[in-house]
């Protein structure tokens, strides 16, 4: 699946899920599925925060999803082995193309899965109180502050809103670029910054600590 397909696959996926409030399942059914290539992180991010302040437990039942609230659980089936494992959204990721979540190495090993393979998410609970879902689109990753911060300063004068973000599991510095009311007029520009030297432009629910 290309960057441009991804993205319009999660304008009308996840869009029912992040204009949802106080969800929960019900009837056995889930409030969203998503389907595509899910990896999964250990070590050297064991120990580092997360993206919900967290330390991160390689062993935990935890996940990292780009446009996900922070909290949510979601149901992984690895479509391989039809293996299942239910996981809390506490990091933003993965940053790769054509992946969709990133497995914690204990989530990953529940669903014997050695590498990346092809998945089924299914969401069953969306924290019930949280503040109102503003998107941006993440580009650039940097070791040193100031190079991002350069960036930053050049998509603020080209795009109007452009700040750091420090994530801290892959202890790099970001940047985000507008802050969108929706996930499709983040996807859209998305595809506009794709285009960018920075490099991959990826869609991300803006969280309240950023």
């Amino acid at each position: 699946m290309s960057f441009s397909k991804t993205v319009s696959f999660l304008s009308w996926v996840l869009v029912p899920v992040v204009c949802l409030s106080g969800c929960t399942k019900k009837s056995g059914a889930p409030l969203a599925a998503q389907v595509g290539i899910a990896s999964w992180y250990g070590q050297p991010f064991h120990g580092r925060p997360t993206a919900s302040g967290e330390i991160y437990d390689m062993e935990k039942m935890t996940a990292a999803h780009r446009t996900l609230p922070l909290g949510t659980l979601v149901r992984v089936e690895n479509l391989a082995n039809k293996q299942e494992v239910e996981v809390r959204i506490n990091d933003r990721g993965p940053f790769v193309h054509d992946r969709i979540i990133d497995l914690s190495h204990g989530a990953a090993q529940a669903i014997s899965m050695p590498g990346i393979t092809t998945v089924r998410l299914e969401v069953i609970r969306i924290p019930p109180t949280r503040a109102l879902e503003v998107f941006a689109v993440q580009i650039g990753a940097f070791s040193q502050r100031s190079e991002a911060e350069n960036l930053r300063a050049q998509m603020e004068r080209r795009y109007g809103t452009a700040k750091l973000v420090f994530r801290g599991r892959d202890q790099k510095w970001s940047v985000l670029v507008g802050l969108q009311a929706t996930l499709e007029s983040a996807s859209a520009l998305a595809l506009q910054l794709g285009k960018e030297p920075a490099g991959p432009a990826f869609v991300v629910l803006v969280d309240s600590a950023e």
